[in-house]
């Protein structure tokens, strides 16, 4: 199997997981109870109408007295074409209010993303080269750090130091900031700043236990008998391999940070991205808006693990595709 055989194989069994989990999602929706066919039977009950009356005209306008397997057709083509219903909890279409959420999402999730691509094998590599010295404790120790201590907790201490005692940082974010601009910059500095240390640390260590086998190699001392300089045969001849196991690594830590600590630092710091934007349609039963969020994470960890099969086979040149 050549490589284009390979990534055509890899991106219908990522649409086949994504398809087979927007179905979990649809059967737990299905068979849990709709708040608004509740609310509907409690506003009948206090205004004196028929408690029955009032859920069948609800299911009716919901669409909850169809067929299941309509109800499925249905919610798999509005899935495809993106017509993923209307948020109570925002008054708008559900697709809009999630691009308005990833949209300051993304102001702190690209930078976070690459700062943590780089710093970590670097900071693992880095603690290799010195290993076992005073630099090589220091580097451990900021990693384990960041990846001990819980990312909310770390998120409070800081909006209570530099936002509340020095001023430094706006304590809510503020929506009206351009992208690009000093201030934007300033309130984004914490949420990117914690979340960096937390994802770092494993990815450190991964990447220091990794490189010091490449340390001694033989062909690392071939390079540098032929007079290849330090920092190339770093570059080339240990981070290379270093990163081949490191991007499973990389890719699941970054995924797990993305749809769990995430969360908590929007709530912390008001962004008000995926996460907070989950966190209260949840808190407001906003059927529609949570799952459209859920559906939002999943796509995103299935093309994540996707792009890390790909990046795998393009940094190991040993793989071959004919067994595959």
């Amino acid at each position: 199997m050549g490589y284009g055989r390979y990534v055509t194989a890899r991106v219908l069994w990522a649409a086949i997981v994504a398809y087979i989990i927007a179905t979990v999602s649809f059967l737990i929706m299905a068979f849990s109870p709709d708040p608004a066919v509740q609310q509907a039977v409690t506003q009948a009950a206090l205004q004196g109408g028929d408690p029955g009356e009032a859920i069948e005209r609800t299911r009716e306008l919901r669409g909850l007295n169809e067929p299941l397997w309509v109800r499925y057709r249905d919610f798999i083509v509005s899935v495809a074409t993106l017509d993923w219903g209307w948020s109570s909890m925002r008054s708008q279409p559900v697709v809009d209010a999630l691009l308005e959420s990833l949209y300051y999402t993304a102001q702190y999730s690209i930078p976070w993303t690459i700062l943590t691509v780089i710093i970590g094998p670097i900071v693992g590599l880095y603690s290799s080269a010195n290993k076992y010295s005073w630099r090589d404790h220091l580097a451990t120790g900021f990693a384990f750090f960041g990846y001990a201590i819980p990312n909310f907790f770390f998120a409070i201490i800081l909006l209570l130091i530099f936002g509340i005692w020095l001023e430094w940082v706006p304590i809510i974010y503020k929506v009206d900031a351009p992208v690009f601009s000093v201030q934007n910059v300033i309130q984004l500095a914490l949420p990117v700043f914690v979340l960096v240390t937390g994802s770092i640390g494993g990815l450190m260590r991964v990447s220091r236990n990794e490189s010091s086998e490449y340390m001694n190699a033989d062909f690392v001392k071939t390079a540098r008998a032929k007079g290849v300089s330090p920092l190339r045969a770093y570059a080339l001849h240990i981070l290379r391999p270093t990163m081949v196991p490191l991007s499973t690594t990389m890719v699941g830590q970054l995924l797990l940070l993305f749809a769990g600590s995430s969360i908590l630092v929007e709530v912390v710091f008001s962004i008000p991205g995926l996460g907070r934007t989950l966190f209260r349609s949840a808190v407001e039963q906003d059927t529609n808006l949570v799952l459209g969020s859920v559906l939002v994470f999943v796509f995103v960890g299935v093309i994540g693990n996707l792009l890390q099969d790909l990046v795998y086979t393009l940094l190991d040149p040993r793989i071959s595709y004919e067994d595959r």
